[in-house]
């Protein structure tokens, strides 16, 4: 990859720079909103729901908010990391473009880098770990790229990555822990505060200051963390998905000079939350090595990330939720928004809907005016076969679900107009 010492700084304009090279390449994917999940998150859970958890006793929290979900999953290859991956290779230079290019992923930046390579003629190396969902497997090779199996863990696949480098002299485009990766992917923060601000102004009641709205007209800014301005915008906070860090830390820059919030999600299954943990503990955890559905999520994050997140005034925190936390909130994804997305797409919505920490945290700060939430949904590279599996019922409640057995328990013909 390009010397870091030859890359643009880390700031707002940079990924305004960035924004205008990758446009030809990217879409402006859609922003969403759902009055039903708005609704959902701004109920409180049930007493029940906290037995068992730290917050157990306690009165469940009541936040106010209004869900807007940037919805990469209709990106180029089906993620945000076309957004990094393209933004990398037009950095590059001819003779490194001629050698092709390398770098390990466990799917998502595999297929963006692929395609790119793809875009721009020139080979592509893949380095993916074993356990990686078959389908991304097959859309990765099907772009055109040239895969390399390795283990699961991050040492194991940078190694086989060097390997590739020796014989081949490609240039490495890793998927999250460069400076260019993470301005591409800060591109969707840019979006989506400008989308969500035409929305508002073409429809105030979408929003959740729609009342206060004649309080912010002529107002240009606010003053920020150390008293500097901040401009205003109409997202009070952003929360994205968090694996190796390049979609939160890019999102962190691209607010950064605004009064938005900024916050990341986990999962928190076999110490995948490490990013959560790395705060609490003030350093940067260094291996993860997890099953967690959300496999888009399986990866430590990265050291450059990690000097934006571990910065308090660009990320305000970072909350964790479970395994059935995250299919949850895909089933009312995709049943409720009928929008196909992949687990890991999902944790951020299922930390506004779930953990108790991060909803105290809203109505705390939100108070009753509420806010409005930019949710990333950040793919939706799955399978019908593997989203079945996951929610893999016993035949007869699924019979029941679909509404072949009779209120008595007989079977009958379901044949009734819908």
């Amino acid at each position: 990859m390009a010397d870091i010492s030859r890359t643009l700084t880390l700031n707002r304009a940079s990924i305004e720079d960035a924004h205008k090279l990758t446009k030809p390449h990217i879409h402006l994917t859609p922003v969403l909103t759902s009055t039903t999940l708005s609704d959902l998150a701004s109920t409180p859970q049930a007493p029940e729901a906290l037995n068992g958890t730290e917050n157990e006793g306690r009165r469940p929290a009541r936040p106010k908010v209004k869900l807007f979900f940037k919805c990469e999953n209709y990106q180029r290859a089906g993620a945000f990391k076309s957004r990094g991956a393209f933004h990398a290779l037009t950095r590059l230079s001819r003779e490194e473009l001629k050698k092709g290019v390398v770098t390990h992923s466990s799917g998502n930046h595999a297929q963006a880098l692929a395609l790119a390579a793809r875009t721009y003629e020139i080979p592509a190396y893949i380095v993916m770990p074993t356990i990686s969902t078959p389908s991304k497997i097959a859309a990765t090779k099907g772009y055109g790229a040239e895969v390399i199996f390795s283990g699961s863990t991050s040492q194991e696949r940078e190694a086989v990555v060097e390997e590739v480098i020796k014989k081949t002299g490609a240039t490495l485009v890793p998927p999250y822990d460069h400076p260019n990766i993470v301005l591409g992917q800060g591109t969707m923060g840019l979006e989506l505060e400008s989308q969500v601000a035409d929305m508002i102004a073409a429809n105030p009641s979408i929003g959740i200051h729609a009342n206060a709205q004649a309080e912010h007209d002529g107002v240009n800014g606010v003053n920020g963390v150390n008293g500097h301005s901040r401009k205003r915008t109409e997202l009070d906070a952003v929360i994205t998905p968090c694996g190796g860090g390049g979609m939160l830390s890019g999102n962190a820059i691209a607010f950064s000079d605004t009064d938005t919030l900024v916050f990341g999600a986990e999962p928190s299954f076999e110490g995948a939350d490490d990013a959560r943990r790395g705060l609490a503990a003030n350093s940067r955890i260094e291996t993860v090595k997890t099953l967690t559905i959300a496999d888009g999520l399986r990866t430590p994050v990265g050291k450059i990330p990690w000097s934006i997140i571990s910065d308090k005034d660009k990320v305000r925190g970072i909350y964790s939720v479970s395994e059935e936390q995250i299919k949850k909130a895909m089933r009312l994804v995709m049943e409720r928004m009928k929008v196909f997305v992949e687990p890991s797409a999902v944790v951020g919505l299922a930390v506004c809907l779930y953990n108790e920490e991060f909803r105290s945290l809203v109505e705390e700060n939100a108070g009753e005016e509420g806010w409005n939430l930019g949710v990333v949904l950040s793919g939706g590279n799955t399978t019908l076969e593997a989203v079945s599996k996951l929610f893999q019922v016993s035949e007869d409640n699924a019979e029941r679900a679909e509404g072949v057995l009779g209120r008595d328990g007989e079977r009958v013909a379901e044949n009734v107009a819908g």
